[in-house]
């Protein structure tokens, strides 16, 4: 990610925690991740498992994003059947809403409410494969992104941005953030997708942890990497601890604005996505989550 301030992976404090529209198009299979599996999720129930998933609630606000974090299951929940549009066995949907003057917690007044979950505590790991299959909603200046965290301070923790989206359908980019290497990363790539299966379709989105590297993965195909010697050039390597998973979906903020240059009606997103927003439309459907280790 290229944020100019802190990520908003520094919600929690101290610690880093801080839908598509149209048919599915054929997806040629994407080979799972050999190895055992340590985690999956394959939203299949009538609510999110909260045995796997915290439910996070907005504390520091960073970015100068523009939605709070709630815990309320109109921002994220489970569905099922055509509401799942094209999910094997049910989908869990995040999806932003309009709450004009909605109060937060610590005492901040925003326009727009969102979900976000991880799995912080009830499932940590330390190398492996970590992939999620997921389509999205085009708009400018929506931010919905699949990533990982250590525990600690950011960024020396790490954080392993899979799937960052910000309002381009024909690209989704995957990042890395450390000790010097955090903020404006030089770590970040984006993937161009063909014409006719762009993000609102169904794409598997993926990172591979080893000790001496991240290799990221979309629908099997390599798009990025980086490794112990290209980061320790600029700092500490910040992956050889566990990390938890996150699922979460912004909106606006210094990232988008950058590609976007939109400034009004709000930062980053422009009055198009807002209408998204308004009625329904906005959101990112996830069909599973897996976790495999050699």
């Amino acid at each position: 990610m290229k944020p100019l301030v802190l990520k908003y992976s520094a919600l929690l404090f101290t610690l880093c925690v801080a839908a598509g529209t149209g048919p599915a198009l054929a997806q040629p299979a994407t080979k799972p991740a050999k190895g055992k599996i340590i985690f999956f999720d394959d939203f299949n129930s009538r609510k999110l498992n909260r045995s796997k998933w915290n439910v996070q609630i907005t504390g520091m606000h960073v970015n100068d994003e523009l939605q709070a974090y709630v815990d309320t299951p109109s921002t994220a929940y489970i569905v099922q059947g055509a509401a799942a549009e094209g999910a094997t066995n049910g989908a869990l949907v995040l999806r932003p809403q309009l709450a004009p003057n909605f109060k937060t917690q610590d005492g901040q007044t925003f326009n727009f409410i969102s979900g976000r979950i991880n799995t912080q505590s009830k499932f940590e790991f330390k190398y492996g494969t970590a992939e999620a299959r997921i389509k999205l909603t085009d708009g400018a200046g929506l931010w919905p992104a699949w990533w990982m965290l250590g525990n600690g301070n950011w960024p020396a923790c790490g954080e392993i941005d899979i799937m960052e989206y910000i309002g381009e359908k024909d690209w989704a980019s995957a990042a890395v953030h450390g000790p010097g290497y955090s903020g404006e990363t030089p770590f970040v790539n984006r993937m161009y997708l063909a014409a006719g299966n762009d993000v609102t379709h169904w794409h598997t989105y993926a990172v591979e942890w080893t000790p001496d590297a991240l290799n990221f993965k979309y629908d099997g195909k390599l798009m990025f990497r980086v490794n112990r010697k290209m980061a320790e050039h600029y700092g500490k390597w910040a992956f050889d601890n566990n990390h938890f998973l996150l699922l979460n979906y912004a909106l606006g903020g210094a990232y988008p604005v950058k590609i976007n240059g939109v400034k009004s009606p709000y930062y980053g997103l422009p009055e198009s996505s807002v209408k998204l927003i308004k009625e329904g439309k906005a959101k990112m459907l996830v069909d599973w989550v897996r976790v495999t280790q050699n």
